[in-house]
This record gives structure tokens, sequence and C-alpha cells, in this order.
């Protein structure tokens, strides 16, 4: 597992595989920095002040030694006799815009990159990778610890960096740079000096920074003070609203956002929508005309949606086409939440020749109802058949009543009518129009 690992990490930071090393976290990477130096006898090293990796962001040389007579003697034994070893952080690289120094470290033996896949959402479990030139990690992996990478956090991480998954939380570190940017402005706006940090942390500065900290852990916000400012870390919309009301600021209305991952062993899919967010669309599911579809679906529904299949498409198509109307599904049930407040009921839509009527009540329910043929099989790679087994995946898993009727005389006229259709359809029930559940049971189930 572990050389699997090594070899998706060395994929995923563009090095070659034997310039990579997974490591427990930069903590423990830097440890196997300091325990190489130590064991070839240096007599002095020169390191930061502070311990903490999360300040070696603005810190390039951690290690330097002086050989007795000779001045600065060699780094890592025989590697590197330049005589200082530089160490660069780049731990949460991913949140800024510099570019990465990890091929640069694989061509000399006196720079070595950290990583971590903490921004990747792989933060419970620390996991990172140590990246230089091949004979450098080669002399760093003789200090190794066994088992120090143990199989199961191994097995995560390797699922972690996956492509589904990595896509999803590619476009979640652009979510929280955005959101970093808005909170930034925000407290502006009312009086708070603020300014975005490389990483996922807004530094405010308060009048007083002691009580804006007792309020926002009130909150249950994570932050902490530092020279009379307060650091606050950048997570989900709803988090970060309640970091700016414990500033003062007004709380907005919730977003409704909604996240599935399905596994199987046909198909790995990441999902996240977000209703309330027009714009910010990804769609990768190795089927062309299903992509399309799809964003006809999140354009027309006015919704942001980021989607990542890895299907067994050497089978068919079938698979990844059905998961991933299931994980979509999924996904706008929990952004739907209770459902209070919406409209509930869609209707609706002419193209060209051909005319699709969709009709969706948000019910809590699932039903579907498809009417309309197709003479072609496919379109491109997509089966015609699939058009109405994606709709009833969706109305399973979202718990929806969707009907659909459809005629005319162009099958990629038909089926595109059909998904625009229902994104009308959808874009019109999951619009707030009150504060209600718009159901005289009180419920929507």
């Amino acid at each position: 597992m572990s050389a699997a690992l090594r070899a998706r990490m060395a994929a995923v930071y563009g090095v070659p595989e034997t310039c990579a090393l997974p490591v427990r976290g930069p903590l423990h990477g830097l440890q196997l920095v300091m325990r190489r130096i130590a064991l070839d006898g240096f007599d002095s090293i020169a390191a930061p002040a502070s311990a903490d990796v999360s300040q070696l962001a603005k810190i390039e040389r951690i290690a330097r030694v002086d050989a007795p007579g000779e001045g600065v003697g060699a780094v890592l034994g025989d590697v590197a006799p330049a005589g200082v070893l530089r160490v660069v952080d780049e731990c949460e690289i991913e949140y800024g815009d510099a570019p990465s120094r990890a091929m640069d470290a694989t061509g000399t033996d006196d720079l070595i990159v950290l990583r971590s896949l903490a921004p990747l959402g792989f933060a419970d479990a620390p996991c990172g990778a140590l990246i230089g030139a091949a004979r450098v990690i080669a002399r760093l992996e003789e200090v190794l610890e066994p088992e120090a990478l143990s199989p199961l956090v191994a097995r995560a991480a390797l699922a972690a960096l996956a492509p589904a998954r990595l896509a999803a939380a590619r476009r979640r570190i652009a979510d929280v740079r955005a959101e970093r940017a808005r909170m930034a402005q925000t407290l502006a706006g009312v009086g708070v000096a603020a300014a975005e940090e490389d990483g996922p942390f807004v530094r405010a500065s308060p009048s007083d920074a002691s009580a804006a900290l007792r309020e926002l852990r009130a909150f249950g916000v994570a932050a902490s003070e530092a020279c009379g400012a307060v650091r606050v870390r950048v997570g989900e919309p709803g988090d970060n609203d309640l970091a700016l009301t414990a500033f003062g600021v007004a709380p907005p209305q919730p977003r409704r956002r909604g996240r599935a991952i399905r596994e199987t062993a046909e198909t790995k899919i990441v999902v996240e929508v977000d209703l309330d967010r027009d714009g910010g669309r990804t769609i990768e599911t190795g089927v062309g005309f299903f992509d399309h579809m799809l964003m006809q679906i999140a354009s027309h529904g006015g919704f942001s949606l980021t989607l990542a299949c890895d299907g067994d498409l050497d089978v068919d198509a079938h698979h990844t086409i059905e998961d991933c109307a299931l994980a979509l599904g999924a996904a706008l049930k929990e952004a739907l939440g209770a459902r209070r407040g919406i409209a509930r009921f869609g209707f609706v839509l002419p193209m060209d020749e051909a005319e699709a009527k969709v009709s969706v009540d948000l019910s809590g329910r699932p039903y579907c109802v498809f009417e309309g043929a197709f003479k072609a099989t496919h379109i491109g790679e997509y089966p015609t058949q699939m058009t109405a087994h994606v709709f009833r995946s969706l109305s399973q898993s979202m718990g929806a009543a969707i009907h659909v009727a459809v005629t005319g005389e162009n099958d990629h006229h038909t089926t595109e009518a059909c998904y625009k259709a229902f994104g009308r359809a959808l874009r019109q029930a999951v619009k707030i129009e009150g504060a209600h559940v718009p159901s005289t049971k009180g419920v929507i189930a």
C-alpha cells in the first residue's frame, strides 16, 4: 500500500517516484531530516526558534551545519557538500498562488519540499510527503522507522488522492479561498482591520482581541490570539458566518450545500452542490454527452456543481451514469435539508422541434414517471435508454416525484430538452419563498 501511495503522490505532485517519500505529516518529515543530520555527526544546527512547522511558511533555510575548522560542512553526509540544506514548507501552498518548488527539489541535493494532504481534506490522520532528489530521499528513507505509515492511514490517504476526490478537494480549496476573501472584506466593511493569510486563515485586529476570541469560542469557531490579533480558521460558509457574527456582522441566510461520496466496486464518485451559488461547475464522468447533460441541470437549475467519477467504463457507461445520478440526488437531498421555505413544485421546455414537460415535487417521497422514446441506441457513448433511468435514480435518492414527458424527432434535442427542463423545474422548486415548510402536515416526508 505504501508503494502505491508513493506512486500516487509522485503523480499528484508531478515528480519522479524515487523523489517522493510518504510521511505521517510535516513534523514527521522534519524529524527525519534532523535525524539524518544528527546521525551524520554534525556539530551544530541553526534551526528556527519555533519548532512549529506552521511557522515555516516564511522560512526557507532551516538547517545549517558548521564543521570545525572547515567553515560550512556537508549536509546529509556525502549527499550535499554545499553545506546548506533548505527545507521549504509547502503544506498550505494550495491556498495561494506561489509556484511549487517540488520539481526544483528533484534536481538538487540541497533542497527538500514538505507537502501535506491536509488541504485535500485529509486532516484527521496526518499524512504528507518529503520531496527531493532521489539520492536525498534514499538517505532519508534509511532513517525511516518500520511501519512509519500504518496501512490504514496509507489506504485512506490513497483514497483521498483518487481522481474523483482530488477534483472535489480542489474545488473546496477554491471555495475556501473565496470565503477567506469574503471574510476579510466583510470585516473591513465593519471597521475591523483584517488580512488574508497564506493558509486557510484570516487575521483580524479588533479593538479588544481577547473579547473577540472569547466570543468566537462561544460560537464554537476555531481561532487563536497572536500579538494582539485574532487568527480565525476559514471553514464552511455557515461556520464563517458564525465567526463574522462574533465580530458584530449580522448573520445572512444559511447556504444550502450538500456533498455525497459513493464508492463501490464499479464507481468512485464525489459530488458537491451549492443551491445558493449560481456558477462554479466542474463535471468529469468520462462520458462526454452525460457531462454535457449534467451541466444543463446545474446551469438551468442555477446552482454550483462539482462531480467527479472514476467508473468502469471498460464495461460500459451504465454504472457510471446510474451511480452519478444517485450521488447527485443524495447531494441535492442533503442541500435541501428540512426543505423549509422552498417553493417545492416546479414545471416545463421546448427545444427546437422537441418539447419536454417536467414536473417536480420535492415531497420527500420518490416517484418517477417517464414518457418518451428514442430512435437511436446511443448519443456518443451515452445510451439513450439511460435517460429514464437517470430520472428514476434522481427521484429515488433525492426524495422527489419527477414526471417527464418528451416528444420530438432529434434524439439529441429530446434528450437535452429533458435535462434542461428538469434543471428549470428544479430551479423553481428549490427557490426560497418564505420561512415555513410547504406542507399542511408541517413536515416534508
